[in-house]
């Protein structure tokens, strides 16, 4: 029986999940943006949707790591492709740790003026906010780039998912018959 994560599913699966969490992290700050320019008591709800947007598409990554580790196992590639794989799964690895730490931090700023049992004000409501935005572009190029070598991996070499894929055994660089 096949490993879960050697599996032609788990392998096909990398292409449908990776996008879901490059569109919520991507839309992210524009939530926060938002409840940025707002009033605090109006802009509150979208920091919170900008909060759990940030949980699903930083989620989203941890599941996309393992189909992709999967996809890379199964795939051929030159060893052209085999180091922009490298530097593929290098960057997915940051971006994994940045967005987790993002998480983290803007749960704090979400989160401090309950803790602090203080009304919101322009500090917590837009200072803050706007200064993690500047944490947060930081993110978004790691997965911008990430995101450009996986596409490059795809559509700019030899390495894509194809039909053969399931046919490959781990550690090898062709499919059966090649």
């Amino acid at each position: 029986m096949t490993p879960l994560l050697l599996s032609p599913v788990w392998y096909s699966m990398h292409p449908m999940v990776v996008h879901f969490p490059i569109a919520l992290l991507l839309v992210t700050p524009l939530f926060i943006l938002i409840g940025a320019a707002l009033p605090p008591a109006r802009g509150r709800p979208y920091m919170i949707v900008a909060l759990m947007l940030l949980a699903l598409g930083t989620a989203g990554l941890f599941v996309a790591f393992p189909t992709g580790q999967t996809a890379a196992a199964t795939a051929p590639r030159s060893q052209a492709a085999g180091f922009l794989l490298q530097t593929h799964q290098a960057l997915a690895s940051e971006t994994r740790l940045i967005f987790a730490v993002l998480f983290v931090i803007d749960l704090g700023v979400v989160l401090i003026p309950a803790y602090l049992h203080r009304p919101e004000s322009r500090l917590f409501s837009t200072v803050l906010p706007l200064s993690f935005l500047l944490l947060y572009s930081a993110g978004a190029v790691f997965l911008i780039n990430t995101a450009h070598a996986g596409d490059m991996l795809v559509h700019g070499s030899e390495v894509h998912p194809n039909s053969s894929a399931s046919q490959i055994q781990p550690g090898t660089t062709e499919a059966p018959g090649n």
